[in-house]
């Protein structure tokens, strides 16, 4: 049974991942709204629904549109399947609970501001805005322990990335402090923090390899919401074994 539906989250994770990249997308320049039909990028002919299966199309396709033949962002079916694994392995990791519900919002969440940010740079104030309020409910209903742990977070975040933008000079945007401050409200002060180390560590790695890819261009900007967005899925998943691991050798 639980296989079952483990498939079928897989299954609807592939469906909804195709919608993330359209949001992800799209809000950022005010589009979402404005065309209904997918299109194809390069020629905007309107996509038939054989062209829109996930990830299934894109290798059909072999990446290319059938009718301008231009290349498909390789964004599209990566972040749909990621999309669909991310879905089954929260049910498989927490089944029927109110962990699978935070789960499910947090990949909503995360998925397409990884799209906007691979694409434009930005992290849209939209979605921020969108999904706060259904975290404030969330932990309204099952709150932290004390409750009170939500608002450290957050505020300890805000403080922290504030911070950082003035002694980096723009080293990070605003959308990075917002984005980090929503995780502090959700994670609360402690698992902020691991959190924020890991997106630092996977930080570092990304800009190493992307830099390297660019022949060594240090100048080359680097995206920083991806990495905030897999520290913040680390922490989901394993944010508590790890401090535990912590406390256990190193206090």
């Amino acid at each position: 049974m639980n296989i079952l539906i483990t498939s079928i989250a897989l299954l609807y994770g592939l469906i909804f991942g195709s919608f993330f990249n359209v949001v992800g997308l799209r809000v950022p320049n005010g589009t979402l709204l404005k065309q209904q039909r997918s299109y194809c990028d390069t020629c905007n002919r309107t996509l038939t629904w054989k062209e829109l299966i996930p990830v299934w199309s894109f290798v059909k396709q072999k990446g290319k549109c059938t009718t301008c033949h231009e290349t498909i962002s390789p964004l599209y079916p990566v972040m749909e399947l990621a999309t669909g694994v991310l879905f089954a392995f929260t049910y498989f990791f927490y089944g029927w609970s109110h962990e699978t519900v935070l789960g499910l919002i947090l990949i909503s969440l995360i998925i397409p501001i990884t799209v906007s940010d691979l694409e434009y740079r930005r992290i849209p104030n939209k979605l921020l805005l969108f999904f706060a309020p259904l975290f404030i409910i969330y932990r309204l209903i099952y709150p932290l322990s004390p409750w009170y742990f939500s608002l450290i977070g957050a505020v300890l975040a805000f403080v922290l990335l504030f911070l950082i933008i003035l002694l980096s000079k723009g080293g990070m945007g605003i959308g990075d402090l917002k984005y980090f401050t929503l995780f502090g409200f959700i994670f609360g002060p402690y698992l902020f923090l691991l959190l924020f180390f890991l997106a630092t560590i996977y930080g570092s790695i990304i800009g190493f390899i992307t830099i390297k890819r660019n022949n060594g261009n240090r100048k080359t900007k680097i995206p920083f919401g991806p990495s905030i967005g897999l520290a913040a899925l680390t922490v989901f998943y394993f944010g508590e074994v790890i401090l535990n691991w912590y406390s256990q050798f190193f206090i």
